[in-house]
């Protein structure tokens, strides 16, 4: 027996023990409203989606084709689209394609502020609220497709078909939901470790499973593609991994998952030297990537900080802001560290930030962790920030030259010219570009891809090309071929969105409330029957 026809029956004998005044009662109206309101809170979707995530993080172990996606969101409408799209092109399935909550989309664009650069200026508390977001959204497109069936059986029954009431029943039944795992970015934190832990619980009421952390000062944040990034020392930082593991346990998310991300490759300030306990410990190893000079007492000034490195005094090299700087070429020694070091502490999944998408330079990365740690994995930001196409076509570009082939047609530093569209190399480039997620969880032991901002620009271009037909010649059939007639095409939920901001749910209600007597908007002077 379903949990749908379960309810129907429990829910009769609570009607029938109440007495008369609740005869007007269907018990299937809340057996329906059950079936749409699956998650009661946000912890219930909380542990769904880590025993989701945990789940395909054990299936990537065993097989590096079964890596996982999502695409950054930075509203709740974006998300749920995202989500009806791959039920519609996927079989109606949503297997290990998630969402991300993009810290950089959070400031750009959910701040009271206005937009702001990504360097945690934002209020802390829109993070939480937008995980939240997100799932009322995703709930809301759950009881959206379960109304349509219920109209669905409804009129089977009506009709009196049996064979299409029961495969309805059955798709109720086996409702797949849009509900899916969203990694959420935390920044640095917000602050100290409290700071952190207090930002944590937030975000797990309300959805979050995973949360991914940097390794950068708090205060000094930056984009991790942008220049003066500053890190902080391990222990500084363990202390806020820490944090989040006692925010998911507090709050019995057992399984929830903490992503480690490092900024060192780009980043070459630190605002502290560590603490060293013993020769060669954690500290004692960030401070070995400090760029010192060896100086002699009586050469030290007022207010200089030097130490003892294997017997020698050592001053680290100061900038006028105070902070340390790191010896170049570090990066991605300093990455490896950095990764080693955060699994040990309890990160579940790492994330390293890089310059440029090369499957060799993570995977090279990678393969050092793992000599390690051998099951670590990685979460790749897919960057809008990286040119993809350049990129590419200059590493086609070397490997021609390595190959010893031809390429005197070709300007590397131009390669971005639209006059190589249709070429060999460009060809080539672009088939490394479509497989570079496949390359990289083979070679790199990459877990999950996400693309942090795709939604901010396919926005801008989208606006961009109805206003300048709608405001140009074309007039009203800018909108009417570019976006009407396309939805309408192509399947697109919204093309009634009536229909998608709820109209025919409360439609649903109404009746359940009012019987006979309800006004419904879903009429025959409905303009959305047009779409029909």
């Amino acid at each position: 027996m379903s949990s749908y026809t379960n309810d129907i029956a429990a829910v009769s004998a609570v009607i029938e023990a109440k007495g008369p005044s609740w005869d007007p009662i269907n018990p299937e109206s809340i057996a329906r409203m059950r079936a749409q309101n699956k998650f009661k809170t946000g912890l219930d979707v909380a542990q769904y989606t880590a025993d989701i995530m945990n789940a395909d993080m054990a299936a990537f172990d065993a097989d590096k084709t079964k890596y996982t996606q999502s695409l950054g969101c930075w509203h709740g409408f974006i998300g749920q689209q995202k989500m009806i799209s791959i039920k519609k092109h996927f079989g109606g399935k949503t297997d290990r394609r998630y969402l991300y909550l993009s810290g950089w989309m959070v400031a750009a664009l959910r701040s009271d502020f206005g937009p702001l650069p990504d360097q945690s200026m934002h209020e802390k508390t829109s993070v939480a609220a937008l995980v939240a977001e997100l799932y009322t959204f995703l709930r809301q497109a759950d009881a959206r497709e379960l109304g349509g069936l219920f109209r669905d059986l409804d009129a089977a029954r009506e009709a009196g078909d049996a064979a299409k009431e029961a495969k309805i029943q059955d798709a109720i039944d086996n409702h797949v939901t849009h509900v899916v795992p969203i990694i959420a970015d935390i920044d640095a934190g917000f602050g100290n470790a409290e700071a952190t832990y207090l930002m944590a619980k937030q975000m797990i009421e309300a959805g979050a499973c995973a949360l991914q952390i940097e390794n950068q000062v708090a205060d000094e944040k930056q984009c991790g593609h942008q220049d003066g990034k500053v890190t902080v020392p391990h222990a500084d930082f363990h202390s806020k991994i820490r944090a989040l593991r006692h925010a998911f346990l507090e709050l019995g998310i057992d399984n929830g998952i903490i992503v480690s991300r490092t900024d060192s490759e780009g980043a070459g300030l630190t605002k502290e030297i560590a603490v060293v306990k013993e020769p060669g410990d954690q500290g004692d190893r960030y401070n070995s990537f400090l760029d010192v000079e060896e100086i002699d007492v009586a050469d030290m000034a007022e207010g200089d900080v030097c130490f003892n490195r294997d017997g020698k005094l050592v001053r680290p090299k100061r900038l006028p802001s105070g902070l340390y700087q790191f010896r170049q070429g570090t990066g991605e020694e300093r990455c490896v560290f950095d990764s080693i070091e955060a699994i040990k502490a309890g990160a579940d999944l790492l994330w390293i930030e890089t310059a440029t998408p090369s499957v060799k330079d993570i995977a090279d990365m990678m393969n050092e962790v793992r000599k390690e740690i051998p099951d670590a994995k990685l979460v790749y930001n897919n960057s809008p920030s990286f040119n993809w196409t350049l990129n590419f076509r200059q590493q086609a570009f070397d490997a021609m030259v390595a190959a010893g082939e031809d390429v005197s047609g070709y300007d590397r530093d131009g390669l971005m010219s639209a006059e190589y569209d249709e070429t060999d190399l460009a060809h080539a480039a672009d088939e490394k570009v479509r497989t570079f997620q496949a390359d990289s969880a083979r070679e790199a032991n990459i877990f999950h891809h996400l693309i942090t901002l795709p939604t901010y620009h396919t926005a801008a271009l989208s606006t961009d090309n109805l206003a300048k037909d709608y405001f140009g010649e074309q007039g009203m059939l800018g909108y009417v071929a570019g976006v009407q007639r396309k939805e309408i095409r192509q399947g697109i939920a919204c093309v009634k969105h009536q229909n998608m901001s709820g109209s025919d749910m409360g439609d649903d209600h109404k009746e359940y409330f009012a019987g006979e007597n309800a006004l419904k908007a879903g009429g025959a002077n409905n303009t959305s029957n047009q779409f029909s």
